[in-house]
């Protein structure tokens, strides 16, 4: 056998023989767990904060808002990080700052104290999260990346999924400080075990790095994550000077950015993956879904705890099964995306997910919670249908020089798509729950808010149908995707 036979055979490290990439799996996997865990694991804990340190709503609700708005910032830049540092030393840098921002949050004397403990775990989290897209890409080939990414999948939504019910647990019996007390152990072995059998991956490059792509990145994402989540947070909406003026700064910021990027011999965040059309599919796929999934995990709660007048306990438990079924089904769609590619799970998923928002545009005040149930089991099965191997595929279509630059872009939609979604649809409904209530004789009778509310609801879901059928028709243009070496010559 030749050199360049055998190093062809082992192009991924998961096809040598000679390699257990298992433990390597294992540190990555334990890592995200418990730092996606904690992007929802402190959100029933937001009113005992205010009262433990006597602050307002608009204050403690940073504590949300400031977490998405530094992965927001950092995300972009890790596509950058990923090829000046090798894998363990992204790894343990990352990993440790998390550590060191969950311990200051645990022993936090002040709300100040623990907001800056907060963005270091978010910051940790935004730079970890594109380490194990890159990882895996480089480790397995394209013909075993869905079980994989399901994996992962399974990961990003069990952990949320069970943040809430843990925290209630948590706070209930031990203390909001325990939230952070307890992940601590897990952070420290998962430092250890990824020091102990995490090795390198891929290449160092040390690209020159451009301040100034990195300014307006960090203007740009920061603008709009950070204008759109506080125009959710206010009844004006979008129209407060301070909510339109950092979206219009942060919109024109990316724009400037992305001609940078299209000039520079080594760009911060390369935009040409946007040549590759699966990929560009995969990320309006992506959109789509990260919008109706956010949206739907706070407008259901409202709707539910308003009209229906249901306990905050009971709202979390009947979307608990959709939310458990998503994580569970994410290694299973993972395994029949490498069987089957991505046309036979995105397309049906694409079209029970519009069907599935119709059913919830049609939601009274005498809805059942078993119709919200199934109607948010469907919502989920079929995300965790489309997400990941739409994911998969479109990564899969990238050269490798690519990833880093993918799984940054990737990434870095969450927040991002988040945040647009959550606040446009607020506002959405709330705008139509006023001219509802401009409407009638007696708006101020709690009958009335509660149909005004309901009719803001439904009126959300018509739009989020006319949104996913859009997503299904993009569905129908996508095809199994292999990498490419060659850059295409045009988007």
């Amino acid at each position: 056998m030749t050199e360049e036979s055998s190093k062809q055979k082992y192009e991924y490290l998961a096809d040598d023989p000679n390699v257990n990439v298992k433990p390597i799996m294992i540190s990555l996997i334990i890592g995200a767990f418990f730092a996606i865990l904690n992007e929802t694991l402190l959100n029933i804990a937001l009113t005992t904060l205010m009262e433990e340190f006597q602050v307002k709503p608009s204050t403690v609700q940073w504590m949300a808002t400031g977490f998405m708005l530094v992965m927001g910032i950092l995300i972009p830049i890790s596509a950058l990080l990923l090829q000046s540092y090798t894998t363990r030393q992204m790894f343990m840098f990352t990993m440790s700052l998390f550590t060191l921002g969950t311990f200051i949050c645990a022993v936090a004397p002040s709300f100040s104290i623990l907001l800056a403990g907060r963005i270091l775990q978010a910051a940790g989290t935004g730079l970890f999260m594109p380490i194990i897209f890159n990882t895996f890409l480089l480790l397995f080939p394209p013909k075993r990346r869905g079980a994989v990414m399901g994996m992962v999948g399974l990961v990003i939504m069990f952990a949320p999924a069970i943040g809430p019910t843990l925290s209630g647990i948590i706070v209930e019996h031990l203390g909001w400080r325990y939230l952070f007390i307890t992940v601590i152990p897990f952070a420290l072995f998962s430092i250890a075990f990824g020091f102990k059998f995490l090795v390198n991956v891929g290449e160092v490059t040390k690209p020159k790095v451009d301040i100034f792509s990195i300014l307006l990145s960090t203007l740009g994402f920061g603008g709009v994550v950070l204008g759109f989540s506080s125009a959710g947070e206010g009844e004006a909406g979008f129209f407060v000077p301070r909510v339109y003026v950092l979206v219009i700064v942060g919109v024109i910021s990316l724009i400037l950015f992305t001609l940078r990027q299209l000039k520079l011999e080594e760009p911060v965040l390369d935009v040409r993956v946007f040549k590759y059309p699966m990929f560009t599919l995969s990320v309006v796929l992506f959109v789509i879904i990260i919008m109706a999934m956010f949206s739907s995990e706070i407008i259901l709660p409202m709707y539910m705890q308003g009209p229906l007048a249901l306990t905050a306990a009971t709202a979390g438990l009947t979307l608990l099964p959709g939310s458990l079924l998503n994580g569970l089904m994410s290694p299973i769609m993972g395994k029949i995306f490498d069987k089957v590619g991505p046309r036979k799970l995105i397309i049906p998923a694409a079209f029970v997910l519009s069907i599935t928002m119709f059913m919830l545009s049609t939601i009274s005040l005498t809805t059942s919670i078993v119709f919200i149930a199934v109607c948010y089991s469907l919502l989920m099965l079929s995300i965790s249908a489309i997400m990941m191997p739409a994911q998969t595929n479109g990564l899969n279509q990238l050269p490798k020089h690519l990833y880093p630059h993918g799984t940054a872009i990737m990434n870095t939609l969450q927040p991002v798509s988040g945040a647009i979604g959550v606040s446009v649809f607020i506002s959405l409904m709330t705008t139509r729950q006023q001219m509802y209530l401009e409407q009638v004789p007696a708006p101020t009778n709690p009958v009335t808010i509660s149909e005004s509310l309901v009719a803001g609801v439904e009126f959300v879901y018509l739009i989020a149908f006319a949104l996913t059928v859009l997503g299904f028709i993009a569905s129908l243009f996508v095809k199994r995707a292999l990498p490419e070496e060659k850059e295409p010559t045009s988007i």
